[in-house]
């Protein structure tokens, strides 16, 4: 069940167009550090032709842009005082790729807050397609 439509994410989330990378939210919970997004991909996304022709595969970078955008509309959430800034991505560390991504498909995204300090956060990121496993990383971000 959708809790956070992307009209929703957008008021936090500046990317637009292609750069959409979250689609909504499944679970948001101030009270826990937790944040369930997804992103429906399909085969005639607009990466699908190039990546890889013949067989799509969604890019490991586009996976972890969308890992970021949770991350990003949680910490927004967390920090009102931020309202209207931009955050941008400030790093990712321990970043593993445990299976392919190919539409059609929900990427399920999962983001647990690790720290969050006045400017900058750090959370662990995962995704996962059908109950599996397919990346896991620790996101970065900073407000710029």
């Amino acid at each position: 069940r959708v809790v956070v439509t992307r009209e929703a994410v957008r008021e936090f989330c500046k990317q637009r167009a292609q750069f959409e990378m979250l689609d909504g939210l499944l679970h948001f919970d101030l009270e826990g550090k937790r944040a369930v997004g997804f992103k429906d991909l399909a085969p005639t996304d607009w990466w699908a032709a190039g990546h890889i022709p013949g067989r799509p595969i969604f890019p490991g970078a586009l996976q972890c842009e969308g890992a970021a955008q949770l991350c990003t509309y949680d910490f927004m959430h967390r920090r009102p005082d931020m309202a209207g800034a931009f955050v941008g991505f400030a790093g990712m560390n321990k970043t593993r790729f445990r299976g392919i991504v190919e539409p059609p498909c929900r990427l399920i995204l999962v983001g647990e807050v690790q720290t969050i300090r006045t400017t900058m956060f750090t959370y662990y990121a995962q995704g996962f397609v059908d109950r599996k496993l397919v990346f896991e990383t620790e996101i970065m971000g900073v407000v710029v």
